[in-house]
């Protein structure tokens, strides 16, 4: 399949701008030519005279399961939020709970313009037989909670390794302690050895609230990182979710390091853990990534939210108006997402030999009038409404408000009956 793009405005994030009437030749999977007035016979022409091409967002972070959770528990502190409604609802979530839950937050991700993404939760292969049937990229990480049944956790993620890695050029699998407060020494040295046999790639959420850090402190003698480090985890690359607290000795030991912080705006807000010093990470020269966290504490998957919402937070809690500006939230979830995920020589920007994940918005919108500055217009005006196409490898899975690869009235209904029948379980 060849596909002709005519005339669109493109972002090139490699050198932060914009390119105008553009010509993009699309063959299987690759991006095959970028240029201007190319000729070339193909199945499908798009008239891009009104569109808008960005590389497809990554959404770093999230527990897609999760949306079974959605607007179940809020207004309370996360380990209060996590001991008292999140981890009994999850006890009672069977496999299928999670593969119907999945696909409704891939649903959103798509609608929102996100591509790709980094999952943290259990059942992954059914997360992953989700991702397949969606046609959406992803990162697979089966979390890993130290109970009785650890060992059988980390046998999982072998098999989900071994069956799931590389499959249709869409999945990666890699090893995920949930935390340094669930998981002791010896097993995260047990992780962290498995990890070492898995492409030397590590998930893990990381000095979120101040109490984990306190709490490090106490036990360790350490901050997190500090204590992860001890451990050997940062001869790893570290995909670290949140780092809320991390310290400005923590961020000169990660500089220069395989060590990728994935901001998570929302969800930090919503559940009061604090703010990312996302502006000295920057300074520092660290890559960032950027997520929506699950459903259960964000309350939904909408990329474009987070970016928005990402970059207007600091510049109140900074008092600067130029703390980190549109385009390095673009980066974060382009990229820079990208790089964190281990994936940027496949994804992550719109260049000649890389996959066509890619998503088209319509510029003939409220959000992107008048057509002053569209990198402005994508972090702080864009909506998911003005999302016209959304394509992975090639293939379009959403087109003209309608994601064409998951029936979703169906899956809204699954949901609905499966978190009720939940609810009453005893």
């Amino acid at each position: 399949m060849k596909i002709l793009i005519k005339n669109i405005s493109m972002l090139d994030v490699m050198d932060e701008r914009v390119l105008e009437k553009m010509d993009l030749v699309i063959e299987g999977e690759i991006i095959k030519k970028i240029g201007k007035n190319i000729q070339e016979d193909a199945d499908e022409i798009i008239d891009g005279k009104h569109l808008f091409v960005i590389p497809g967002l990554i959404n770093s972070h999230t527990h897609l399961g999760m949306s079974l959770l959605r607007n179940l528990a809020d207004d309370l502190p996360l380990h209060t939020w996590l001991n008292n409604s999140i981890w009994p609802f999850e006890a009672k979530m069977n496999r299928e709970d999670i593969y119907w839950g999945t696909k409704l937050s891939l649903i959103e991700n798509i609608r929102s313009g996100a591509t790709c993404y980094c999952d943290q939760y259990y059942a992954m292969d059914r997360v992953a037989d989700a991702t397949l049937e969606a046609g959406l990229r992803g990162v697979l990480t089966r979390g890993l909670i130290e109970d009785d049944k650890a060992e059988e956790k980390l046998e999982e993620t072998k098999e989900l390794y071994q069956n799931y890695h590389g499959k249709e050029g869409r999945l990666k699998v890699v090893p995920s302690p949930h935390a340094i407060y669930t998981t002791s020494p010896n097993f995260l040295k047990k992780v962290i050895a498995m990890a070492e046999g898995m492409d030397g790639v590590i998930n893990i959420h990381m000095s979120e609230t101040l109490k984990e850090v306190e709490d490090s402190v106490k036990e360790y003698g350490m901050t997190p990182i500090n204590y992860i480090h001890s451990l050997g985890m940062l001869e790893l690359h570290v995909i670290a979710a949140h780092c809320v607290h991390i310290t400005d000795k923590e961020i000169e030991l990660i500089a220069g390091k395989k060590f990728y912080p994935i901001y998570n705006p929302t969800s930090n807000l919503k559940l009061a853990s604090g703010f990312t010093p996302v502006q000295k990470m920057l300074n520092a020269g660290i890559t960032m990534g950027i997520g929506t966290d699950g459903s259960s504490s964000n309350n939904n998957q909408n990329i474009l939210e987070e970016m928005h919402i990402g970059s207007i937070v600091n510049k109140a809690v900074n008092m600067d108006a130029q703390s980190v500006p549109a385009m390095e939230i673009i980066k974060m979830a382009t990229i820079n997402g990208a790089k964190a995920l281990g994936w940027e020589d496949k994804i992550g920007s719109i260049e000649e030999g890389k996959q066509a994940d890619l998503v088209f918005f319509d510029l003939k919108t409220p959000s992107f009038t008048p057509r002053n500055n569209l990198i402005s217009a994508l972090c702080y005006s864009a909506q998911s409404s003005d999302i016209n196409r959304v394509m992975v490898a090639g293939k379009t899975i959403y087109k003209e408000n309608k994601v064409l690869t998951l029936n979703e009235e169906e899956v809204m209904e699954e949901v609905q009956f499966r978190t009720e029948k939940i609810k009453n379980k005893k």
